[in-house]
């Protein structure tokens, strides 16, 4: 099983948001904290288990962000990836 840690992205992999990119702002034993600073905001997280996340091996540092910095953060692995 992959290693998640707090400032990776993630994409769900099961459940209505299959495909959506999120920044893990919280980890506990079997769940993970999903942020994508629209939607899913750092105060209003989306709890989903870790088996139906993948781990994207990009971490960023999550000390000072806030839902525009995650926004921020998103957009340009998106235009990196060229939306896949």
């Amino acid at each position: 099983m992959e290693k998640q840690e707090v400032g990776m992205l993630a994409r769900s992999k099961a459940g209505h948001d299959k495909g959506h990119v999120y920044v893990i702002i919280k980890e506990e034993e079997a769940y993970v904290y999903l942020a994508d600073g629209s939607i899913r905001t750092i105060e209003r997280p989306k709890k989903k288990k870790k088996k139906h996340v993948q781990m994207i091996c990009e971490k960023h540092e999550l000390s000072e962000v806030d839902d525009v910095g995650i926004k921020r953060k998103l957009k340009r692995f998106d235009k990196e990836t060229g939306g896949k």
